[in-house]
């Protein structure tokens, strides 16, 4: 049995990742605009006993940090960005990297588009005693767990 090319195996990563951060920034964008159309900002509605959607928007990053400093925020999203995308353009072949890149790819460029767009992301999942958040959000933070667990493991222990 012959082996596919080395150069395959790359681009499917690559692709893999890219759909991925596709669907990310497809659902985080219409999530986001349904909310727009249908709740006023600082409206609320409870869904059920512990979810309620509101609408808010941040200029910072998690927890509002950086509040206000949305061109210092956008340039380190920017950088964030870079890096990652460096980090697997080298690591890229080692399964299954493509996934939490994709996630973490598709997270940050949802929530850079709102940046541009409206000079801060729109939020709007709010559970109990946490701030509110988006899908883009959600994708970030399970792309990061994912390539933390995959790290771990030792799965990207040398470079392609």
């Amino acid at each position: 049995m012959v082996s596919a090319p080395r150069n395959s195996a790359a681009t499917t990563a690559w692709s893999r990742a890219g759909v991925v951060a596709g669907i990310v920034i497809i659902l985080d964008q219409l999530t986001k605009q349904l909310l727009r159309s249908s709740l006023a900002v600082g409206a609320e509605r409870h869904v059920l006993p512990g979810l309620t959607l509101v609408h808010t928007t941040n200029s910072g990053v998690a927890f509002s940090l950086l509040s206000g400093s949305a061109d210092a925020v956008t340039v380190l999203a920017l950088i964030g960005l870079a890096l990652l995308l460096a980090f697997f353009a080298r690591y890229r072949e080692h399964a299954p990297l493509w996934l939490p890149v994709g996630l973490i790819a598709g997270g940050a460029v949802g929530n850079l588009i709102d940046r541009l767009r409206d000079g801060a992301v729109t939020d709007f999942i709010k559970l109990p005693d946490w701030p509110a958040f988006n899908l883009a959000d959600s994708a970030i933070t399970i792309g990061v767990v994912a390539l933390i667990l995959i790290l771990g493991r030792g799965a990207a222990a040398s470079p392609s």
